[in-house]
């Protein structure tokens, strides 16, 4: 099996080294500052499930893009996603098929409106990691899964296929029939921890230590509904593990919109909050808090690109 991973960064280093260690065929979609990094020094992963140094991994610019694969695998932040799709289009032929490992699940109405319905998969990430100052991958946690399975929860060929190819690497690989389902417990996991922890600009232990933990339940409560008015209704075991993660006390847990927010850097709000309360706009009666939480990024956001074009150059005409 042909594998492209687009990008290299935490997640797409991570699994896709995982893969190219076990002997799998991978390759790295990658800018040319990413590509010159990674033949200088490879790429390394630091986990405690085990060390990899990965020397001069396989990489592609997307200018170079000719050939197709049999599976691509996209971990890209949501912003990015139109620029992505553009750079990797060209690795897409009729039989591939596209896993992307997104938050929410907007990004798969726009993959199936560009390369139809047959080509795309859905799929998670669950992990926490980042890139060290030299391009390394630090997987910071226990947790490494790539669930996956198709859209409409047949059991096909190809998702028999992806697990064989994935068994081998050193990760969890979980082929599943409700593939949606758990799409939509991570999506209402992320948008309360989000929600709560960028509202309160607060990590979950210092919201409880305040007493303000019944904010993040109220959260959940509200992103549960939603997701119960789409069809897919947490299940009591994944309301569990969040309430469990939002009211921990003294967690430094943040989420990366909070850590995006603090850095001055564009969220992926719209993606996570805003498409959350769009699918939920005729079941919201009883919805407050996901809404001010959405505003208050909104107006981050407005803030943000107000002070990018106070700082422009001003631009004078010649006289």
């Amino acid at each position: 099996m042909r594998i492209l991973v687009v990008g290299a960064g935490a997640l797409g280093g991570y699994f896709g080294g995982r893969l190219l260690q076990a002997g799998q065929d991978v390759t790295f979609l990658v800018r040319a500052r990413r590509a010159a990094q990674l033949a200088a020094s490879g790429l390394a992963i630091h986990s405690p499930a085990g060390q990899a140094r990965l020397h001069a991994p396989p990489v592609v610019l997307a200018h170079q893009l000719k050939a197709t694969y049999d599976l691509v695998i996209v971990g890209c932040k949501a912003y990015d996603l139109e620029g992505t799709i553009a750079a990797f289009a060209p690795a897409i032929g009729p039989e591939t098929a596209i896993l992307p490992l997104l938050n929410g699940l907007r990004h798969l109405d726009r993959l199936t409106e560009r390369f139809g319905y047959r080509n795309v998969i859905g799929g998670l990430g669950v992990i926490s990691a980042a890139l060290d100052d030299s391009g390394g991958v630090v997987h910071l946690s226990r947790d490494h899964t790539l669930a996956f399975g198709e859209i409409d929860g047949e059991r096909s060929a190809r998702i028999e296929a992806i697990a064989a190819a994935f068994a081998s690497a050193n990760f969890e690989s979980r082929p599943t029939e409700r593939i949606l389902q758990s799409m939509w417990e991570k999506w209402v996991h992320i948008a309360t921890l989000a929600s709560a922890t960028s509202l309160m600009r607060a990590s979950v232990g210092d919201i409880v230590q305040a007493g303000a933990q019944d904010v993040a339940l109220e959260l959940l409560n509200e992103c549960s509904r939603i997701a119960a008015h789409n069809g897919f209704p947490p299940s009591p075991e994944a309301l569990g593990r969040t309430r469990a993660t939002v009211t921990a006390p003294g967690s430094t847990l943040t989420a990366s919109l909070l850590k995006d927010i603090e850095r001055g850097a564009p969220t992926e709000g719209d993606h996570i909050l805003g498409d959350f309360l769009r699918r939920g706009r005729w079941s919201t009666a009883d919805t407050v808090l996901l809404p001010l939480a959405y505003a208050q990024l909104r107006s981050y956001e407005a803030r943000r690109t107000r002070e990018a074009v106070d700082a422009a150059p001003v631009q004078r005409l010649a006289a």
